[in-house]
């Protein structure tokens, strides 16, 4: 297996070979050259229409995501809404995954949007269709191009809007150059006279839109060629049909591979359900070939359509054939999915035979979206908090399980032996690489410009700085706990015994806050509850102190208890400021923690 030195210098070697061919192939063909041209301009006005939107939108697209799955309907029409608006059935296929991964989203609102991202795909082959060949967009381009980079030297919103127009302008001078391209290749490249004929011609080309789908990353790229080639004569009418659908698939396969490899367990159903409906939709296809390219023939016969629009009706009509067919098996689809990818189980119990901790809700599919991104650092917060909670037990010799069930209503049991040191191997494997993780994720995120997304970014690292500091904490107070805890005879077993169930319920109340709706008088509450609690560590010092002047207790024993009560006290404060500060991630509003969802158990 290459080692991952080699795997970095072979990377840029490809690069190279690849730039080297493609430069070769431009000084051989000037026609080769202006059709690639058109190509990267078009690819990169999409880049520069998806990147304006969003900076423009701010959060409305997630907004209205959010509150677009309350029926199949709604779900649906939002794909096909968001997928025209954006002309990028990927991105919209990849946010919805994002959105599904951070709990925005069901994973049956995410199959309608799904379902609506491919009937959406077919505005923009419409409206690329009824541009015609004989038309030129590039007189409308240049106005725009000089108002988008004018507009680029104004206010966030401005530029953003600025972007989109560049984004506009290039497009229609990509497609120009590409139709230049074919006409300049004329007879050079010409499918219509293959020798494969039958169904073989037909899976053939469907192989040329899938691999031309997956290479540029757009359906519309490859769809924009086809309308060309299919212009200029290079492809008969059945072989653009067939690239058509090779596309679909083409696009449900990038976003399947991202998916599946960037996304967590709910992600990974909706992209592999992606996959599933355009996969069998085009077999579908395959086997209706004849009645649906018949009736297309007769549509187009009967309305004058040319050859273009004929193929965008295909397009259409193929997507419909595979919403009519998954329409009703929406539900069954679901659980099949499901059974299909289960929830992971727990890894590994214990450091020594488990690997580090890895972010559950942090992917890069996440900082398509500002706001999906802060949301998943957020809940990966919350995680990081779980699983800090869980360590703390650790260091009190309390079950993890306690956190779960008990709230202060029943004495701790005594701790079972033998009790052991293992706060600090905790933190190594599940407590480090997660808080690194985190920030690693958030450096990403683009908030320039934003002052909320950079207000709530600060927030983020604090309260994962407050986690991880708690921890440290608990690390110095096992010492004395392991110590003092298995020593009945000692004077202060007592008294460990009282700071052990002060931090439980300590514990035990942070945890009851995800039950608590943020902000509300019932959680303001909680809080004031919270803050009074900790504070009746003063009453313990106060026994310690008398116990010391009655010479029950020497100096040391009295010093070492009240450094664990400081300890213990910021523990309590800390997890105080954790939820004044980050109230929205650790109440209601979040999702609450499933049973045993971090790795560190008893």
């Amino acid at each position: 297996m290459m080692s991952r030195p080699a795997l970095k210098l072979f990377k840029p070697m490809i690069l190279l070979a690849v730039s080297a061919a493609l430069a070769a192939s431009f000084w051989y063909s000037g026609a080769w050259m202006k059709l690639c041209y058109g190509l990267a301009l078009f690819l990169f006005g999409m880049q520069c229409i998806e990147e304006g939107l969003h900076n423009a939108a701010g959060g409305t697209l997630e907004k209205l995501m959010a509150k677009s799955t309350a029926t199949p309907v709604k779900g649906l029409m939002f794909g096909i809404g968001a997928t025209f608006v954006l002309q990028s059935s990927t991105l919209v296929s990849l946010l919805t995954i994002a959105f599904l991964s951070t709990g925005m989203i069901t994973l049956a609102g995410g199959l309608a949007i799904i379902f609506g991202t491919n009937l959406g795909a077919t505005s923009g082959i419409w409206l690329l269709a009824m541009a015609g060949q004989s038309i030129s967009l590039s007189p409308a381009a240049v106005p725009m191009l000089v108002f988008g980079i004018l507009a680029g030297f104004f206010s966030n919103k401005a530029k953003a809007i600025g972007r989109v127009l560049v984004g506009i302008s290039l497009i229609f001078l990509g497609i120009d150059a590409i139709k230049g391209g074919f006409q300049a290749i004329g007879g050079q490249i010409d499918f219509t006279s293959v020798q494969v004929s039958g169904i073989a011609e037909i899976l053939i080309f469907c192989g040329i839109g899938l691999l031309l789908t997956l290479v540029l990353q757009s359906s519309h790229a490859t769809l924009i060629l086809t309308l060309a080639a299919l212009a200029g004569g290079q492809i008969s009418m059945e072989q653009g049909f067939a690239v058509a659908m090779g596309s679909n698939v083409g696009t449900s396969a990038s976003t399947a591979v991202v998916g599946m490899l960037g996304s967590e367990r709910s992600g990974k159903r909706l992209a592999l359900a992606h996959l599933i409906f355009n996969s069998v939709t085009a077999l579908l296809s395959l086997l209706l070939w004849y009645p649906l390219t018949r009736a297309v023939a007769a549509v187009a016969q009967a309305t004058g359509m040319n050859a273009l629009l004929q193929l965008a009706l295909f397009h259409s009509v193929f997507n419909l054939l595979g919403l009519a067919v998954f329409w009703r098996l929406q539900n069954r689809l679901a659980d099949k999915l499901q059974q299909w990818i289960p929830e992971r189980a727990a890894a590994g119990l214990l450091p020594e035979n488990s690997e580090a901790v890895r972010p559950r809700f942090l992917h890069a599919n996440m900082l398509r979206s500002g706001d999906t991104a802060l949301r998943a650092v957020f809940q990966e917060i919350r995680h990081l908090a779980d699983l800090s909670l869980e360590v703390i037990c650790h260091a009190l010799y309390v079950p993890a399980d306690r956190l779960y069930r008990y709230c202060g209503t029943e004495p701790l049991p005594a701790p079972q032996r033998p009790l052991e040191s293992n706060v600090q191997s905790f933190y190594e494997w599940q407590i480090k690489p997660l808080y690194s993780d985190i920030l690693d994720f958030t450096s990403k995120i683009d908030s320039d410009g934003n002052e909320t997304c950079r207000q709530q970014l600060t927030t983020a690292h604090l309260a994962a700085f407050q986690m991880v500091e708690i921890v440290k904490e608990s690390k110095h107070l096992q010492k004395n706990l392991q110590r003092f805890l298995q020593d009945a005879q000692s004077p202060v077993h007592q008294d460990y015994l009282a700071l052990r169930q002060h931090l439980t319920d300590t514990l035990c109340r942070f945890h009851a806050a995800a039950h608590i709706p943020a902000r509300s008088s019932e959680w303001q509450a909680h809080l004031d509850a919270f803050a009074a609690h900790t504070d009746t560590l003063d009453g313990l010092r106060g026994q310690i102190l008398a116990k010391l002047r009655r010479d029950e207790i020497d100096g040391l024993l009295a010093s070492s208890l009240m450094n664990d009560l400081n300890y213990a006290h910021r523990i309590g404060t800390g997890l105080l400021e954790v939820l004044h500060n980050a109230a929205d991630a650790f109440a209601a509003s979040a999702a609450p923690p499933e049973h045993g969802a971090a790795r560190v158990v008893n």
